[in-house]
């Protein structure tokens, strides 16, 4: 009887031995065939491995070497999972999906990884009993520790390098800010990134520290990105004048894009000249320095034709002991001008002059208003320079009724009357104006006091025209009348707001 079950137990052990070592061939062919897993020698010795422990289990042979077979399973095992993460891992997810090639070192330094934590595994799991062992373990933790410090920076690097190959924040050829440097990515790999600057000079970064940083990649989305030139220019140029030129000299520029426009903007008020700021749009940053230059020549050239100043670093200090005096060119335009208005007719060449020296010349920009309508006012405005748009405020819209020129006046009812505004007056373009203030008026009248009359009567004749009476010999007796009240209203009107 102890004959026949040992021959049982024989048989039994051959025919586990074998079922195992064929069912395991067996699974290592299918996922050979029908997923392309890459199984080698090491897969066959796992099989014969994994069946004598199962033979060994059955026999019930001692448990020393049931450990022994069971550690050598363990071991040849990685061999499958080594199979499994390049097939499935690197493969078909980073290769195929990610479009990620994977260095043959990364591969081996993962495969070595997985072998290792096997072996920490059945040494510290399977021959935990044994002292020798429990040297060697030790040795090799204080082993693994001096390693893992010297190799710390390479695997950083490595893990680094795996993250831009996984999220791809940058490709060869794109350009990056990477601190204070603009550079093109010429190669990429699993230690640093390699970048080129526009003078040629090469960066090697490691990749633990490029991704510490923040990666400003200027061709993604797109190549189109925006610059920025900052541009000094002297205080007495207008800045609307300024602003044009810049963008004619940006727009003209060979590499600067047309659309998006170029933007200019009015960035600080410096210690000797007020700053502006072209923001231009390009393709390809390598061109950068080139753009630069020809929007500086373009500038250049610009301003010249302008006359429009770059100031050079300089301190000016200025003692003013009396009123300024308006420039002799300003003057002779101002009184061309009032000459020609009908509101000072009655004024001679002495009193004009007196009237102008007593005004202020004004500068407003495209889009400002000049006066507002419904707002109180006490002076009027001779237009010198520009254009201007009338308009008044009707059923909550503003209707446009009117545009202004050089040489035409506005505003001159507040002044002589005391009324509010009655319209607005935006300027079309930069514009220079003459305001003549209320006290200027009033000492110029105090000395031509027969000139209150002719006023008096031109703003008559101009209140009946908005009513939409015309000027001539067919008025109505009571359009007469009408005039007639106009008149002695604006005089009384007049002398109240001029004291006279």
């Amino acid at each position: 009887m102890l004959a026949l079950a040992e021959a049982q137990r024989d048989v039994a052990t051959i025919a586990v031995f074998i079922a195992t070592f064929l069912i395991t061939l067996s699974i290592g062919r299918l996922l050979k065939r029908r997923a392309g897993v890459r199984l080698g020698i090491f897969f066959q010795l796992f099989a014969l491995a994994l069946a004598f422990y199962a033979a060994a289990w059955v026999y019930g042979f001692d448990l020393r070497w049931r450990n022994h077979a069971g550690a050598a399973v363990v071991l040849l095992s990685t061999a499958v999972v080594i199979a499994l993460v390049d097939r499935y891992l690197w493969d078909l997810y980073f290769e195929q999906r990610r479009q990620t090639v994977i260095p043959k070192f990364l591969r081996e330094l993962v495969a070595l990884v997985i072998f290792l934590i096997a072996l920490l595994l059945v040494l510290s799991i399977g021959y935990h009993a044994e002292r020798e062992l429990r040297g060697l373990l030790a040795t090799s933790g204080a082993a693994a520790i001096i390693l893992a410090f010297a190799t710390q920076n390479l695997l950083g690097g490595v893990i680094a390098g795996m993250s831009l190959q996984i999220n791809k924040p940058y490709k060869v050829g794109d350009w990056l800010q990477v601190g204070e440097h603009f550079a093109e990515v010429m190669e990429i790999n699993w230690r640093s990134t390699r970048l080129r600057t526009n003078d040629a000079i090469y960066l090697d970064i490691p990749n633990n520290e490029i991704v510490r940083q923040t990666i400003i990649n200027l061709h993604y989305p797109q190549q189109l990105h925006a610059m920025r030139l900052a541009v000094g220019v002297d205080y007495n140029a207008p800045p609307n004048l300024v602003k044009d030129a810049l963008l004619h000299a940006a727009l003209h520029a060979e590499g600067v894009q047309k659309e998006p426009e170029p933007k200019i903007y009015l960035k600080d008020f410096g210690d000797f000249s007020i700053t502006y700021e072209i923001k231009f749009y390009m393709l390809n940053h390598q061109e950068y320095n080139t753009i630069c230059d020809a929007i500086r020549t373009n500038v250049w050239y610009e301003f010249k034709r302008q006359k429009i100043t770059i100031p050079f670093p300089i301190r000016t200090l200025e003692i003013n002991r009396r009123p300024p005096v308006k420039p002799h060119e300003e003057q002779s335009r101002a009184r061309t001008i009032l000459e020609s208005e009908p509101l000072f007719d009655c004024l001679t060449p002495e009193q004009i002059d007196q009237l102008i020296g007593g005004s202020r010349t004004l500068r407003f920009g495209r889009g400002e208003k000049m006066i507002d309508q419904g707002a109180e006012g006490s002076s009027m405005f001779v237009l010198l320079h520009g254009a201007a748009d009338v308009s008044v405020a009707q059923n909550g819209a503003m209707l446009r009724v009117a545009e202004l020129r050089m040489g035409d006046s506005f505003g001159e009812m507040s002044l002589l009357t005391g009324e509010r505004r009655t319209a607005t007056v935006r300027a079309e373009d930069d514009c220079e104006v003459l305001e003549i203030s209320k006290p200027a008026m009033a000492a110029v009248l105090r000395e031509a006091p027969e000139c209150v009359s002719k006023l008096s009567d031109l703003l008559a004749a101009r209140k009946m025209e908005t009513d939409g009476v015309l000027q001539d010999a067919r008025r109505s007796e009571a359009e007469r009348t009408k005039e007639r009240e106009y008149r002695a209203t604006f005089l009384r009107r007049v002398r109240a707001v001029f004291e006279l």
